[in-house]
Order: C-alpha cells, then structure tokens, then sequence
C-alpha cells in the first residue's frame, strides 16, 4: 500500500517563496568589494533574483547550463544561489585559492557557460581567460562605475540585470535536478565535482536548522566567514532563508579587525568559520581589548578544533561548537550540540566533549571499518576508517572514470576516527596524515590541539617522519605567537602533561608560517615536502 500525499519537489526556490511570505522585511547586509555597507530586505532580494533570472533567459541560459562564479560573500553572489538554480541551471562556485592551473581545470571540466566574478579577481580572471575553453561570457559582479577592462568583453551584473522584469514564475521540475556543484580542494590529484540536487540542499537544509544542529531562530543574525565558494558557504544561503535569519556577508575583509567591525556594528549572534579565521578574530580581541556582547556563538569546521580556541572565547561569553562533513556531503554531517546534562559541567570537564565533532544530522548514518572492510564498534574505543550515507551525500563524483563508494554503497570519507555509543563522532585524523608507529596510530590531531594550549604558539601542525624503529614519529612544526619566544625544550615539557608518551613529538621545528590550502587547513602535504630529508635528533 502506498501513501496518498501529494507529490510535489523539493526545490530551493521554495524556500525562497517561503521566504518572502514570512520574513520579507528580514535583512541582508553587505560590506560590498567596492567599500560601502549595502543593505536590502528578503523581499527586496527576491525582486532583484527574479531579474536575475530573466536576465539570464534572455542571454540564452538553458536548463542544464553550468553558470560559474568567483566571488565573495555578498547579497550579488546570494542572488545567484536563487536565480541560477531556479531556472534549472546549475551555480558552479569557484574557489579562487586554487590556484591559476586548478581553476582553469575546474571551470573547463565543468564546462562552464558563462562566468561571473568579483573585481578583485579580475586579475586572475583575465590570465585564465586563454585558457578556458567553454565561457561563453564573462560578467563582474559590479557596476558601470566600478568596473575595469581587465577581462576582455566582460559584462557588468548591474547592467546585466537593469532593464529585466523583477516578476518571474518559477518552473517546476524534477527535484533531483542539478542545482548547484563544487570541486574538492585538489590536495591528492585534480580536484573533484560534486553535484548538488535541488532535493538534497532542502533535505540539509531542513536538517541544519534543527535545535540539534546549527539551532538559529528568527531574529538571530548570522555572519558566515565560510565562504560560498566552500562548499555554498556550508548551505547557509538556504538554511538561514527558511528560517528567517538575519544574514550579515562580509565581502572582501575577513582579518580580525574587519570581521570584528561587521559582528559588532551589526549586532551578529552566531558566525561560522574555519579555525584559521576564528584564531585571527580572538588575537584581535586579545590585543585591543575589545569585546563582542552580542555574539553567543560560533560553529567552527573545516578543521580540527584546538581546545586553546573553546577556552579563548570561553572568556568572551561564545560558546565554539565544532562541526563535521564535507564537500562530498553538502557539506554538513554532524555539529556538536552539547545536550543539558553535559553543558553544565565546569569548563574543564566539558572540553573534552566539546571537542568531539557532535552527533550526526537525521538522515546520515556512519560506520567505522578496519583496513579490509570489517564493521568495527561504535563502543568509543575502536578507531577505523569513517564511512557514511545518506541523501545529500555524493552518489558519483562528476565525469568519474571510476566507483566513488564502496561496493555496499557507502563513501569513505578518508578519516580515521571513533564514535561512542551515544552517538559522539571524533575524527582522530585524515587517514593519510595518521602516524603509524611501533604498531600504533598516533593523531597528529591531537598532538596540534595540545600544542595550541600553550600561550607562545600562534599555529602548530604535525607530520610523521621516517625513523629506523619505530616507522614514523611525530615532527611538531610551530609558529610561534607574536611577543613570545618558547624553545622546543619548554613546549617538549609543556606537552609531556597532556599526551600520552607515545605522542610526544620526537622533534620541533620552528617556521615563519605552515603552508594552508584551498579551504583553510594545513597543507601536510607541502609539509612533507618542506621535511622530506629530515633526520630525527638520536
């Protein structure tokens, strides 16, 4: 027997309909790229994302086209979430910090039609414009006063869209149509497509606004650091217009003193970022005194969490909750929402929960499996290969020449990590980067997060290098924080207290920074390279 429930799609132009039925007047804010403060409402965004997609009709947008953009967070590049997909084309969001040769690869393997981009990449823009094959047409994302002749027959968006009705009836359309696509960061080979169904970014969407998840409420403002070239800026252009949230886009100025300016001036409750980002915010904080009375709290992803961040902003009344997923999985799997019981502990018997990556969203089941396959427990001890599925998780990589899941249908996400019986994720570390030695794993992980603790180290990363006994042992690589000078010796004693003596790293070298890629986390792989002749001390 079947249900008897209407059968009508999951498209994202639903929420924005939802939208601008409850929350009209809700504001977007903008620190744009050409400077000022732009400020429009939902139902002022829907006007200008209906004349986006007329616009785009009239330049001969079919279903299916691949619409591509480079650009920052602001209320142009919001538009484009709704106009694009709405018409059924597909947003291909560009991560510049690829580099010249990956973008290039990244457009034309999506075969992009037509790309837009923000003038601060107009630069790199004009160097890829010989080598893309497909574009049809470049537009910036600016006006006719601001825009420059660095890309050959570029178009201006405010041009673009000027003389276009601002009514536009949305079609209907199968739900698993493509809505949007992202590339993997391109560490280990070329990067990767991932395309998006309008069904699964309304499944996450649904999914992240619960209590158990990103628990935002109308009224709250959001800031995401995130950018939306990482993986739709972890879908909050969707999420935070289902639930009516004030949403604040930080443009160009993402150092500490510009976050701070934008989540002070405009009141944000809650902000989302990698670590990187959230340690440059609380140095700002640190050396000018300033507080942030507003923001109550941040999710931080991406990367492993230091414990030496909940503590920092501890002290300025933020709670950091950690997060899990990846590009792959739209991209959210799990946020750590401490549930009473455990929020009310003292702060050093709760870090040690907050510093696992949460439970998983409703509809995302995890396993762990041993190196040929076997199902391991999820008792808190057992530590395996993380494997994971569900309906907003990658089925097939785009053009993929070979099987993206396991043969039971489950993608392997490359972490090593445990999970408790209720339910808790920790990712101990990216399988490629756990160090094998004497027999056991070692989480380069948490010899970084200890690290952090102490007050003269600014960043930390860990690789193995080759030992004639052991296999590998750790190399702890630091950059020390500005107006301290620790010797290895002293952080060496530092850490003996807080890992475990297999842990504590064999050597410590000093640099003046650590490599970090596309999206913000330490490049182990240039690491590696740096230290490829290294000889351990003895």
């Amino acid at each position: 027997m079947m249900g008897l429930m209407m059968d009508r799609p999951l498209l994202t132009t639903e929420i924005l309909k939802h939208a601008v039925r409850n929350y009209r007047n809700t504001e977007i804010v903008t620190r744009t790229v050409e400077g000022p403060i732009h400020r429009y409402t939902i139902g002022d965004s829907a006007k200008r994302i209906a004349k986006l997609a007329n616009a785009l009709k009239a330049m001969g947008v079919t279903p299916g086209d691949r619409i591509g953009v480079m650009g920052m967070n602001t209320y142009r590049q919001f538009e484009m979430y709704y106009a694009v997909g709405g018409i059924s084309a597909v947003l291909h969001t560009i991560n510049p910090r690829l580099g010249p040769d990956n973008a290039a690869f990244v457009i034309n393997h999506a075969e992009n039609d037509y790309l837009f981009y923000d003038t601060v990449f107009a630069p790199l823009v004009a160097a890829l414009q010989p080598k893309l094959e497909t574009v049809k047409q470049y537009i910036a994302l600016t006006d006719a006063d601001h825009a420059d002749d660095a890309v050959s027959g570029a178009l201006t968006y405010e041009e673009l869209i000027a003389d276009h009705s601002d009514i536009v009836e949305w079609p209907e359309f199968d739900e698993n149509t493509a809505v949007a696509m992202c590339y993997t960061s391109g560490t280990t080979g070329d990067p990767k497509g991932v395309v998006y169904s309008h069904r699964a970014l309304v499944l996450q969407s649904f999914a992240a606004c619960l209590p158990t998840a990103m628990s935002m409420v109308e009224g709250d403002t959001f800031l995401p650091v995130v950018p939306m070239f990482h993986v739709n800026a972890w879908n909050t252009p969707y999420s935070c217009l289902m639930i009516g949230v004030n949403q604040v886009f930080p443009g160009p100025r993402l150092d500490g003193e510009g976050l701070y300016e934008m989540l002070d001036q405009e009141k944000v409750t809650f902000s989302a970022g990698v670590p990187t980002v959230w340690l440059g915010l609380l140095d700002y904080l640190e050396k000018t005194g300033k507080k942030l009375p507003h923001l109550k709290k941040g999710l931080c992803g991406g990367a492993a969490l230091p414990e030496a961040l909940i503590r920092g902003f501890e002290k300025y009344d933020v709670e950091l909750q950690q997060g899990w997923g990846m590009t792959e999985m739209s991209p959210i799997g799990t946020v750590n929402v401490l549930p009473p019981h455990l929020k009310a502990l003292p702060i050093d018997e709760r870090i040690p929960h907050q510093l696992k990556a949460g439970r998983a969203l409703p509809f995302v089941d995890m396993r762990l499996v041993d190196s040929v396959g076997h199902i391991l427990a999820c008792d808190g001890e057992c530590e395996g290969h993380l494997q994971v599925r569900g309906p907003w998780i990658v089925k097939e990589y785009y053009k993929a020449t070979e099987p993206t899941l396991t043969a039971d249908d489950w993608f392997d996400t490359g972490d090593v990590a445990i999970i408790d019986p209720d339910g808790y994720l920790q990712i101990t570390d990216r399988a490629k980067d756990v160090i094998k030695t004497g027999g056991e794993w070692v989480s380069s992980i948490d010899i970084e997060n200890a690290a952090m603790l102490h007050e003269g180290v600014a960043q930390a990363g860990v690789i193995g290098v080759p030992h004639p006994v052991w296999q590998e042992r750790p190399l702890l690589v630091i950059v020390k924080r500005a107006g301290y000078d620790p010797t290895a010796e002293e952080i060496q004693e530092f850490l003996k207290t807080r890992l475990h003596k297999m842990a504590w790293p064999d050597a410590i070298e000093f640099v003046k920074n650590i490599p970090v890629g596309a999206t913000g986390k330490i490049l182990k792989t240039e690491l590696r390279k740096q230290f490829k002749d290294y000889e351990l001390p003895g």
